[in-house]
């Protein structure tokens, strides 16, 4: 019997994914979509989140995997970090409207969360941030530069394909790491062997630490100071379900942080690293 997904209440998190045994369910790749953008000699730009530190080994930084980007046919690639930077600002402005009103706010980046909100948790729906995603925001900019470019989104999160074919024009595929990962395999090309690209310096640390749980919190409290409650909550399991709902007459704080997966994107369904190295590097590399 196949696996019978009910779209009515699925939120795209990819947990029934990660969790199967038998790998019997998987998302649909778009690795050969881009591979045909390639041989049709469109220009093709590459985003990578701020997961994407790590994941291919201690010796494999972010700086390198620009090369082997490059190298397996982008023109470009940015980081989504760029997106980041800009969320904070607006997210920082939309809670300071917020408690005007007397409202508490929660995040908005994370897909699934926004999912989970809209088809089980409508009640939660005026806590939520309007802003959108880092992914949405970096696409803008892509896009800016280069309007004829096919834009590809690539990071660990499965609902980031989902809100890109349903919200998100700007950006026309999403890979996930594994599928970077088979990328660079199919054309030989060893990560660790490449040059360092240097990181575009407007992006900041806090955009940089989206990556982990906890990392959108210390970026919106670096923009309105240390004078307001936070609460990072990771994970979706019921308990974390029940304080979100009591939020609407028992706010546990007045900005909460909202990751659908432990540990923040790192930890997402198409991560390859194990979540303990994966926030070790990405610690060194913000503490550089």
């Amino acid at each position: 019997k196949l696996a019978d997904i009910d779209d009515d209440k699925c939120i795209s998190c990819g947990a029934c994914m990660k969790a199967c045994p038998f790998g019997a369910i998987s998302d649909r790749a778009q690795i050969l979509n881009v591979i045909n953008e390639f041989k049709a000699g469109r220009q093709v730009i590459a985003m990578f989140a701020p997961a994407l530190e790590g994941e291919f080994g201690a010796g494999v930084p972010v700086a390198k995997l620009k090369k082997a980007l490059e190298q397996l046919g982008f023109e470009k690639a940015y980081e989504v970090g760029l997106g980041a930077d800009a969320v904070a600002m607006a997210e920082a402005e939309e809670l300071l409207e917020h408690l005007k009103a007397g409202l508490k706010m929660t995040t908005s980046c994370c897909p699934a969360y926004v999912g989970w909100v809209d088809k089980h948790a409508p009640m939660v729906k005026p806590f939520v941030s309007d802003t959108r995603s880092p992914m949405v925001y970096a696409a803008r900019r892509v896009k800016e530069q280069y309007p004829d470019a096919e834009v590809v989104f690539i990071g660990p999160c499965l609902a980031k394909r989902y809100e890109a074919e349903m919200y998100v024009p700007e950006v026309d595929y999403v890979m996930s790491f594994e599928e970077l990962g088979a990328f660079m395999v199919a054309y030989d090309i060893n990560p660790e062997t490449c040059e360092e690209l240097p990181l575009d310096p407007e992006v900041t640390k806090f955009a940089r630490g989206y990556a982990q749980a906890g990392g959108v919190r210390n970026a919106i409290v670096e923009a309105v100071g240390n004078g307001y409650t936070t609460l990072a909550i990771e994970g979706l399991d019921k308990k974390n379900q029940t304080l979100l709902k009591t939020m609407v007459k028992k706010p546990e704080a007045q900005f909460v942080e909202v990751m659908a997966c432990d540990g923040g994107c790192v930890n997402g369904p198409c991560s390859l690293a194990p979540l303990t190295l994966a926030k070790r590097q990405i610690k060194k590399a913000l503490e550089k």
